[in-house]
C-alpha cells in the first residue's frame, strides 16, 4: 500500500519507507487516516438509545415545527386594532384544544402558551397587560402592543421537507430533542467503533492491588477508556499485559480479529523490554513510530493481521498518551464513523506569559484559557509540563499548540489553542 504524505518530496512514501522517518503531526495524522479503508456499517436504533451516536443518513423534517401558528405565552389572541381597548370574549384556546371556527373582527379568545392561534387572530397580548371580566377583556397600555407580537409561526423552527440534521452529526442532547420534536422514533447511525485497549509493562499495577516497590498504578487504561467513550467508542478492556513477547503477540492477534481499532500504551520505544513495536512489525505492518512532537513520543502505528486492523501504540507516560490520543486516535474514530478525521478544533488566544518551544517539533503545552473583559481569549500554562504530571491535564482546559516553526512565544503574542472537553 502506498501512502501519500505532506513531505517536501514529490514521490509518495510507502508504509515501509516511513518507519524510520520522523513525521510531523500533520503527516502522521494523514498517514494514520489512510488505514481506514471504509467507515463502519450502520444500524437503526431507537431514539432513546441514540445518544452519542453519529447519524449515518441525513434527516428531513416530515412536518412543520411548530405544526401550527401558536401562542408564545398566556393571554388573549385577537386581530389587533390599536383604537380598541375593550374586547368581547368569544371563547378560549388551549394547548391540545384549539378554538373552533373563525374569530370575528373585534373579538378575542383567552389562550394558553402553545395553543394554536384561531383563524382571524394575529396577535397575543400577555395576561399581565389585561383586566379580565366575565364576557370581555380590557387591554391596558395599548401603545405597548405591536401587531403580530408573542406569536410563533408554523414552521419557524423548521419547515416540512427541510434538512433537519446531516449525516455524520453527533446526536447530543439538543439534537435528540430536535429529532423527537419531528416525531422520529428511530434513526440510522454508524455502529460504535469497538476499540481494544490494554496497558503494557511488568511494573504496571491495577488500582486496588498492592503497589510493588518499583511499580506504578495503571492510569492510562482509565484515561484512554474515558477518552474513547467521550468520542463515541465501545471499549474492550484487555487489562494489563506483562513485558512478554509471546503474550503481547497473542493479545494483539486476538484483538485484531475482534476490534475495529487496537490501542495500547507503553512498550513502543527502543528500550530493552519494549516489545510492542516488535510484535506489530511481526504480525502486520509498522507504518511509523517517530513523530516530531512533545509530549507524545514514542508512538507506533500500523495495521495488524490479514484484517489490517489499525493499531496505535501510545506512549507510556499518561499525559503523552492523552495528547497523542487527541491528535491521532480521535480523528481515526471519526473516520470510522464516516467523517473526514480533521485535526482537533482550534481557537486563537493571547499568551499571558512567555512559552518555550523548539524548532522542528510541535509542542503541546497544557493550558488554561479565559475570556477577558473585552471578550478576548487569553491563555497561560498550568505550570510544570512533565509528561507524567497528570495534574497538568486535570487543571487544563486546553492544549497550547506551538507549531514546529516556533522557537518561543512572548507575552501578548497570539497562539493556537485546542479546547479540551470538560464537564461542568
Amino acid at each position: 500500500m502506498t501512502i501519500a504524505t505532506t513531505t517536501s518530496s514529490t514521490t509518495p512514501l510507502s508504509c515501509f519507507e516511513l518507519d524510520d522517518q520522523t513525521l510531523s503531526v500533520t503527516e502522521a495524522r494523514q498517514t494514520l487516516l489512510t488505514l481506514i479503508e471504509a467507515p463502519l456499517c450502520h444500524e437503526r436504533v431507537a431514539l432513546q438509545d441514540a445518544h452519542g451516536r453519529r447519524l449515518a443518513e441525513s434527516l428531513s423534517a416530515p412536518i412543520n415545527v411548530p405544526q401550527n401558528t401558536n401562542a408564545a405565552m398566556d393571554g388573549i389572541a385577537l386581530a389587533w386594532q390599536a383604537d380598541q381597548t375593550r374586547w368581547p370574549l368569544a371563547g378560549q384556546a388551549l394547548a391540545g384544544q384549539p378554538f373552533s371556527g373563525t374569530l370575528a373582527p373585534g373579538q378575542c379568545v383567552t389562550i394558553t402558551t402553545g395553543a394554536p392561534l384561531p383563524n382571524g387572530a394575529d396577535t397575543v397580548i400577555m395576561g399581565e397587560q389585561l383586566e379580565t371580566h366575565a364576557d370581555h377583556v380590557i387591554v391596558h397600555s395599548p401603545e405597548r402592543v405591536a401587531s403580530g407580537q408573542n406569536v410563533r409561526q408554523a414552521g419557524e423552527d423548521i419547515t416540512q421537507g427541510s434538512m433537519a440534521l446531516a449525516a455524520g452529526d453527533r446526536l447530543d442532547a439538543a439534537r435528540l430533542g430536535f429529532v423527537a420534536s419531528l416525531g422520529i422514533a428511530d434513526v440510522a447511525v454508524y455502529r460504535r467503533p469497538r476499540v481494544a485497549v490494554f496497558s503494557t509493562g511488568t511494573e504496571v499495577t491495577a488500582p486496588g492491588e498492592a503497589l510493588p516497590a518499583a511499580g506504578i498504578f495503571d492510569a492510562n487504561r482509565f484515561t484512554l477508556s474515558g477518552l474513547l467513550r467521550e468520542h463515541g467508542a465501545e471499549v474492550v478492556d484487555l487489562g494489563i499485559l506483562p513485558d512478554c513477547p509471546a503474550t503481547l503477540r497473542h493479545a494483539l492477534e486476538g484483538a485484531a480479529t475482534s476490534a475495529d481499532l487496537v490501542l495500547t500504551s507503553g512498550g513502543v520505544s527502543v528500550g530493552q523490554a519494549d516489545y510492542t513495536r516488535e510484535a506489530l512489525a511481526e504480525l502486520g505492518q509498522l507504518v511509523f513510530w517517530r513523530v516530531a512532537m512533545r509530549p507524545g513520543r514514542p508512538l507506533a502505528a500500523g495495521a495488524l493481521g490479514e484484517s489490517r486492523t489499525p493499531f496505535v501504540g501510545l506512549p507510556g507516560n499518561p499525559v503523552a498518551a492523552m495528547v497523542a490520543f487527541l491528535q491521532f486516535v480521535a480523528p481515526l474514530l471519526a473516520r470510522l464513523e464516516g467523517q473526514p478525521g480533521d485535526a482537533p478544533h482550534r481557537l486563537c488566544a493571547i499568551a499571558d506569559e512567555a512559552l518555550a518551544s523548539r524548532a522542528h517539533r510541535c509542542d503541546f503545552i497544557r493550558g488554561v484559557y479565559t475570556s477577558d473583559a473585552r471578550g478576548q481569549l487569553r491563555v497561560r500554562s498550568t505550570g510544570a509540563q512533565g509528561s507524567g504530571i497528570l495534574t497538568s491535564m486535570v487543571n487544563a482546559n486546553c492544549l497550547i499548540e506551538l507549531p514546529d516553526t516556533c522557537t518561543a512565544v512572548q507575552p501578548g503574542e497570539t497562539v493556537i489553542i485546542q479546547p479540551l472537553r470538560r464537564e461542568a
